[in-house]
């Protein structure tokens, strides 16, 4: 019975991101995951407990994988959903570890305390190993509500790792030792919740007097089309035809892989948009891939065409300019195949194309159009918020995200793309452009607000006018540091104090 109550409440706790938006549901959920760890009889018991919680939340939280899988990656329905199986068993491994540790760990009167410091070290991990897929973190729920003001502090981490005391506070109450603070920290949760609303006076940033007037343009290209030879043209002249009429702005964006055409084959096309963007003095930032054809290289790159900066007297693109960003987090199977030589074998999904690149640096410089410094990351690499603090420098003004979330369809996961992607502006305390290829293009202000949107599925133009910010959060110059900092002092703590119980009983 516990195990499918379990069950439903990760699969319920989806309801907490977008679009549905139910903030408050993790407190009920997570809630009952502790009520359950603290009935537990063994670390197993625990474990398997934490496995069941896992198997809902990213069985219904991510399901939108499967639209991928099934529509493109050429398997049958048995393939397709043993994939998916194999992948939520694995994510769902982490809060088994959380509460297998929690349990072995366990120091009555502290629960809260050491359930958020184990949740946060098993979400640490999640986000690293196998190249990491921190999707639907407990903090993002949190982005327009509840404790959303705590991102420029603390950023998406340190939201998680309250909103999991608070659930784990909240559970207290019906503790079987009825441990004595419970009271303690359920009002300590409750000051968290009731302080967050006052703390935008300590976000460190501030609107300057300055605003840019962007356009993004959403081509609305269908997957099975992007990569079809035929459609090169017919792609490259519609994004020129739709921006044409909106050339002047201050700059245009276009999302990953707007250009179908490889780079090098694409000189006269990319000439003729560089000085189109000179001529009406703007500056064009677009997604195309790159190759060496002696090397066998490929990058999927973001490049800058037309004026670097205002004063600029010709179009500053050239082949090989280093004004350009080449994508660092590439996702396993549709950016590179581990194990290739084989896995490519197996099925279509392991041979999709364009399913072979090369890693950019962590660490690139910004991009700089018409005079505007833009922190770049293509599609999944905004979930990533250590290598957006990496990129992060005193110039930067933006930050840019592009994407091409065909692959997933009228589902939830481009809606909890752009959920990220408004976190990503809150904790940096700068505003947000991101231009996709069906949606959800929008523009998000420095406070986390979607400032305009396009309708997904559309072929449209987005314009919008984002006012400019200065000054630093808290969050963007220390990063996840004092959390991590605290988290494992927190675990020493108790470690120590499980080894003195074990040596003391044993």
């Amino acid at each position: 019975m516990p195990h499918l109550l379990l069950i439903a409440a990760g699969g319920v706790t989806t309801l907490a991101f977008a679009p549905y938006t139910l903030w408050w549901l993790p407190l009920l959920s997570v809630a009952l995951l502790v009520f359950f760890l603290q009935g537990a009889t063994s670390a197993k018991q625990a474990a398997m407990r934490g496995f069941s919680f896992g198997v809902g939340w990213f069985g219904v939280g991510i399901s939108w994988v499967h639209v991928s899988i099934a529509q493109f990656g050429g398997l049958p329905l048995a393939g397709s959903i043993g994939l998916m199986a194999l992948l939520v068993g694995y994510l769902a491994l982490f809060p088994a570890f959380t509460l297998w540790l929690s349990y072995r760990l366990r120091s009555p009167g502290f629960t809260p305390l050491l359930f958020a410091a184990c949740w946060t070290l098993a979400e640490w991990l999640r986000s690293v190993l196998l190249t990491g897929f921190p999707w639907l973190s407990m903090g993002y729920s949190q982005t327009e509500h509840g404790l959303s003001q705590f991102a420029p502090l603390i950023g998406e981490t340190g939201i998680s790792f309250l909103l999991v005391f608070s659930a784990a506070a909240l559970a207290q109450l019906f503790c079987p030792q009825r441990a004595p603070a419970r009271y303690g920290y359920l009002l300590i949760a409750g000051l968290l919740f009731a302080m967050a609303p006052q703390l935008s006076a300590l976000k460190g940033w501030h609107y300057s007097d300055n605003a840019i007037d962007v356009v993004l343009v959403q081509g609305n290209i269908k997957q099975d089309l992007r990569w079809a030879p035929e459609q090169e043209w017919p792609t490259m002249l519609k994004y020129m035809d739709l921006t044409r009429p909106h050339f002047q702005t201050d700059l245009v964006i276009w999302p990953e892989a707007a250009i179908p055409q490889l780079e090098p084959l694409a000189e006269s096309y990319l000439e003729n948009l560089n000085r189109a963007a000179l001529y009406a003095d703007t500056a064009v930032i677009s997604g195309i891939l790159d190759y060496n054809f002696k090397t066998q290289q490929a990058w999927n790159n973001l490049i800058v065409l037309g004026k670097r900066q205002p004063d600029s007297t010709d179009g500053d693109y050239f082949y090989g300019h280093g004004n350009r960003y080449s994508k660092h987090h590439l996702l396993p199977i549709g950016e590179f195949v581990p194990f290739e030589s084989w896995l490519r074998q197996l099925a279509p999904i392991f041979d999709l194309p364009m399913s072979s690149f090369t890693r950019g640096a962590y660490v690139q410089p910004n991009l700089v159009a018409n005079g505007y410094h833009l922190l770049p990351a293509i599609c999944f690499e905004i979930a990533f918020p250590a290598q957006i603090s990496a990129n992060m420098t005193a110039d930067t003004q933006l930050l840019l995200t592009v994407s091409n979330d065909a692959w997933f369809g009228d589902s939830i996961g481009p809606q909890q793309h752009l959920q990220i992607a408004q976190m990503r502006a809150l904790e940096f305390g700068r505003p947000l452009l991101r231009a996709t290829n069906n949606g959800v293009t929008a523009t998000v202000d420095a406070a986390g607000k979607i400032s305009a949107r396009a309708a997904q599925f559309t072929e449209t133009v987005l314009q919008d006018s984002i006012r400019l910010t200065s000054g630093q959060t808290p969050y963007a110059r220390f990063a996840d540091w004092p959390l991590w900092l605290c988290s494992g002092l927190l675990l020493l703590l108790f470690a120590i104090r499980a080894l003195l119980r074990w040596r003391k009983t044993g």
